[in-house]
């Protein structure tokens, strides 16, 4: 009997550690090198004026042939006044997540020749136009699908402050609402497609918000937040900000039943440093903080999304 146990044991210990140590696609940086193609273009159709809006680089993990993966598509900060697809944060994302397996587009976006930053109805409309370039990349990727390499089903909106605002609007709000909010008349989409929501599979939030929290009635698509308890940029609640933040939006999709999850970084402010700067990064801490909120959103995926 002595003799089984010890047989057993070593067994039983083996398969302890290589479960451990199984890595599952899409959850786990499985791949380590990746391919990055610059400066293309979502809207072939785009005047010479707007190219640069409508470029992205694509980010695909390489050694991989599968025909049909998630794609996210992932849109930069900057008050919707300033920044682009090099972003940091964006890179550093998309880079991450070609590993675990994903297809990762970075965007450009249409930005305001105002400033929105100081001005709300300004923000709100830089918000519509933002959210319609989201969903043209969306249409662009949708057609394209075999192209990439993509599940046209599977298609996740991904951003960071600005960006998280308009991946939250084009999932949930509707052209029409959008048009309302911001006081915009006679736009072609907003009079011609009035209802048309992004219909994509999940939203990643990082330190964004909605501008209607009745606009999450609209739809049921999973939404994933990081946020940093001191952000003074975009309040994580509407106490002190005309937007709703992660925190209001968690307790809504609870009461709704919409699948979220939220991740809060206490003591953090806006795009998780520790004093917000928006002329440095905040360094290697504020990265690692970036890369833990990425494995958040990457295990949420894996359980709404993936499996």
């Amino acid at each position: 009997m002595l003799k089984r146990i010890f047989i057993y044991i070593p067994l039983f210990c083996f398969a302890i550690i290589t479960q451990a140590q199984t890595k599952h696609r899409y959850k786990d940086i499985i791949y380590q090198g990746i391919s990055i193609e610059k400066d293309q273009t979502y809207n072939p159709s785009a005047s010479k004026d707007d190219e640069k809006a409508y470029l992205f680089d694509l980010y695909r993990p390489t050694g991989d042939d599968a025909k049909h993966r998630p794609l996210i598509i992932w849109m930069h900060g900057g008050g919707f006044k300033f920044g682009s697809k090099s972003a940091e944060g964006v890179e550093l994302w998309s880079k991450t997540f070609a590993q675990r397996g994903y297809v990762c587009a970075n965007i450009n976006y249409r930005l305001s020749k105002k400033n929105p930053l100081f001005h709300f109805d300004e923000l709100q409309k830089s918000s519509y136009y933002a959210v319609q370039d989201a969903k043209t990349a969306i249409a662009f990727f949708t057609l394209n699908a075999t192209r990439y390499g993509i599940d046209p089903d599977k298609i996740i909106l991904a951003g960071n402050s600005a960006g998280g605002i308009i991946a939250l609007q084009a999932a949930y709000a509707t052209n029409a609402e959008l048009a309302d909010m911001a006081k915009i008349t006679g736009d072609s989409i907003a009079v011609n497609h009035p209802h048309n929501r992004a219909h994509v599979a999940a939203v990643i939030n990082f330190w964004g918000a909605i501008y209607n929290l009745d606009w999450l009635k609209n739809a049921k698509v999973p939404i994933v937040t990081c946020l940093g308890s001191e952000d003074g940029m975009v309040s994580p609640t509407h106490k002190s900000a005309p937007l709703y933040g992660g925190e209001d939006i968690h307790a809504k999709a609870d009461a709704l039943g919409i699948p979220n999850e939220l991740k809060v970084f206490e003591g953090y402010s806006h795009e998780l440093q520790k004093h917000f700067d928006p002329l440095f990064s905040g360094g290697k801490g504020t990265k690692e903080r970036w890369l833990e909120a990425g494995q958040f959103s990457a295990d949420f995926l894996y359980k709404n999304v993936i499996e």
